[in-house]
Formats: structure tokens, C-alpha cells, sequence
């Protein structure tokens, strides 16, 4: 499948049909090379790898000196002057519209040899006839949206793309401590409004110091390092399955396009370390005994940190209902969608409205 650059897609590199001649693309259908004219198919040759080795961890340390350097054929780049995004594309090529915000505020230039390569990526699997699909179900399966919503929204644009991501391993010791509160109640004298002595229980809680410690792996912890996408609905994704990478090679790469990442790696381990702090915080909670907690203080030691850069597909589509335009993204791996989605205001309010009337029957009956 060819995307709106040509043939030669992101790779930067052509790949003749053995029958008739024409430029191959990568079919996502066929998992293979394909002639978009004659049909015929041919396969992706075997990555550099080992096997076992396909998915090539690298010590954070050292990161910039065992990394591999550019895409590994020449390739030109598109920098969108809007939204920053910097996207491959065909040599030469000097005019075209943004993959992510549709901006024609664009620059070619000339790759620079010095990025970091993709260790490996996740070939794409849907098709854009199976994200058409999918991009139909999820529209019919949204609540409290407009009921005209599937059948007057008009898709605009969907293109495939492979989005940079890192991914990170690492082993995490936390220390923790805080207190620990232990739930017990005592029974309280008290007056009604009519007078009348009554008796409740109150809890209470007890305060006692407490601490602990535990050990945690994190595997493939991934970080999206587009510029082009909102980070409000890339985070949303969550059935990438990153067992399945493959090497690298520029050959998944034909006919579709590819975006440069955006954050260094050092900047995406920041995040990365954050996230993880993060889980280990919530982990931690979880240890501590009792009832409740408060004043929790983590502190963290992240060993044997590894990372990769990959590839993941995605669909990046745009679509209108009533003239205001939304974004939606689907996963080129799972076929899962994320996107934006107008509201239908009369479905709120009578959601509203429903919910005021049962908690007023439930009042008078209470009282009753």
C-alpha cells in the first residue's frame, strides 16, 4: 500500500517486483512486500539479528556509543513548521502536507546520519481497510454521543505511520515510610433532635510509624518520543505488544511513512523514571499495614537500565461531525482506537435528570 509520497515510502529505498518491474510495497494484510500492479509478493529479508537477539536490549550508559546511526539508506525529511513533527519521505521530495496537523508549512531536507537507529519495530497488521472498520465500531459503541454521530461524521484523512517510542528495562529497589492507620471505633453519647440521648460508633484511627521495602523489574516500559501526536490520546494506547518486534529493516518500511523521534533518549528516560517511581509509590502504598496510611516517602534505585528505540504503527486520522474537526488514532498492531468524540448535550442532561429523579425516590422512601 503506497501512501500519499510514493512507493518508496519512508525507507527511502525502492524495491523492484522480480515480475513485472514496478516498486514494491510492505502489505500489512500479507505481512510481505507486494506489487501494487501484478500481485506478486516477496519477503521481508531476515533481519541482521539473531533470532533470540531480535528485540537487542543496550545499557543505558551506553546508550550513544553502542547505538546505530541513521536509518541505514539515505532519506529525506519533512519538518513541519507548525507542530514540529519531522517525518520521512521519498528523496527530493519538496511539497507535502503534514502527516499529523495537515499544515503545508513544511521543510525538506536531508536526513541527519547521526539519530539513533530503530533497534526494532512492530510491522504493521491492519490494513486501512481493517482501520476504516474499526474506526466504524467505535464510533457505534461510544455513549452519551450524538445518535447521528456514525452516519454524519465525514473521515477526512487516515494515513499509516510509524511512530518512535523507547522502551526501557529496569530493576527498582524502594525503601519506603510512613504511618500506618488502623481503623478501631469507639461508641458516642449524643442528643437527637427531639432530645433524646442516643449512642453511634465513631471510628478512629490509630497512628503507628511503619516501613518495608521491596524489589521490582520493569519490562519494555515505553515512552512515545512523537512530536506530532497528542500526548492526550497516544497515552490512552495499551495493547502494544512489544514481544512481537522484529529487527529493524528498512523494507517494513516501503510505501509507508515514518516519523523521527522527537525526544532524546536521556529526556525519555526522565519520563521513563517518573512513570516508574510512580507504580513503585502506588506498589509501596499497598505494602504498607492496617487500614490507611500518610506521610509515604519512596526513595528508589534503578539498576541494570536498558533501552531500545522502536518503531509502532499507527493510524493518524481526522474526521468532521457538524464542521469542527477530531482526531482519532488506531493501533496498527491491535486494531485498538482512541480518539476525541463530541457529546451530546440532550443525553447528559437526561442522564442528569434520571439520576436527580431516582436519588428523590430514594430520599421519600428513606424518610417513609
Amino acid at each position: 500500500m503506497a501512501n500519499s509520497f510514493g512507493e518508496q515510502g519512508a525507507s527511502g529505498q525502492s524495491y523492484p517486483c522480480q515480475s513485472c518491474g514496478a516498486k514494491l510495497s510492505y502489505d500489512a494484510g500479507t505481512q510481505a512486500l507486494r506489487c501494487p500492479y501484478c500481485g506478486a509478493q516477496q519477503a521481508v529479508a531476515a533481519g541482521a539479528l539473531p533470532q533470540g537477539l531480535a528485540t537487542r536490549e543496550i545499557p543505558i550508559q551506553e546508550g550513544m556509543r553502542l547505538a546505530q546511526r541513521g536509518y541505514g539508506v539515505p532519506v529525506t525529511t519533512l519538518t513541519c513548521n507548525d507542530c514540529g513533527a519531522t517525518v520521512t519521505v521519498n528523496p527530493g521530495e519538496q511539497t507535502a502536507s503534514c502527516t499529523f496537523c495537515a499544515s503545508h508549512h513544511v521543510l525538506a531536507r536531508d536526513a541527519a546520519g547521526s539519530a539513533i537507529r530503530p533497534e526494532s519495530l512492530v510491522p504493521f497488521r491492519v490494513d486501512k481497510a481493517g482501520a476504516n472498520r474499526t474506526f466504524e465500531q467505535w464510533l457505534g459503541s461510544l455513549w452519551l454521543r450524538p445518535n447521528d454521530l456514525r452516519r454524519m461524521a465525514r473521515l477526512e484523512q487516515m494515513g499509516g505511520v510509524y511512530i518512535p517510542f523507547w522502551t526501557f528495562d529496569a530493576h527498582v529497589h524502594s525503601r519506603w515510610q510512613g504511618e500506618a492507620g488502623h481503623y478501631y471505633y469507639e461508641t458516642e453519647h449524643y442528643k437527637d433532635e427531639q432530645g433524646n440521648s442516643q449512642t453511634r460508633q465513631v471510628q478512629r484511627t490509630r497512628w503507628v510509624p511503619a516501613s518495608g521495602e521491596r524489589r521490582d523489574a520493569f519490562d519494555d516500559l515505553i515512552v512515545c518520543a512523537s512530536r506530532g501526536l497528542p500526548g492526550s490520546l497516544v497515552n490512552q494506547l495499551r495493547t502494544f505488544n512489544t514481544e512481537l518486534l522484529v529487527p529493524y529493516q528498512p523494507e517494513y518500511l516501503a510505501g509507508w511513512k515514518a516519523e523521527f523521534y522527537a525526544v532524546d533518549l536521556m529526556a525519555a528516560y526522565d519520563q521513563a523514571q517518573r512513570q516508574m517511581a510512580s507504580v513503585q509509590e502506588g506498589r509501596c502504598a499497598g505494602d504498607v499495614p492496617g487500614d490507611t496510611h500518610r506521610s509515604l516517602i519512596v526513595q528508589n534505585a534503578f539498576s541494570h537500565v536498558t533501552f531500545k528505540h522502536v518503531l509502532l504503527p499507527l493510524w493518524i486520522a481526522a474526521y468532521r461531525y457538524n464542521g469542527k474537526p477530531y482526531q482519532f488514532l488506531v493501533n496498527g498492531q491491535t486494531g485498538e482506537v482512541v480518539g476525541q468524540a463530541p457529546y451530546s448535550a440532550w443525553k447528559i442532561l437526561l442522564l442528569v435528570l434520571t439520576i436527580v429523579a431516582i436519588a428523590a425516590v430514594l430520599a421519600v422512601l428513606t424518610q417513609r
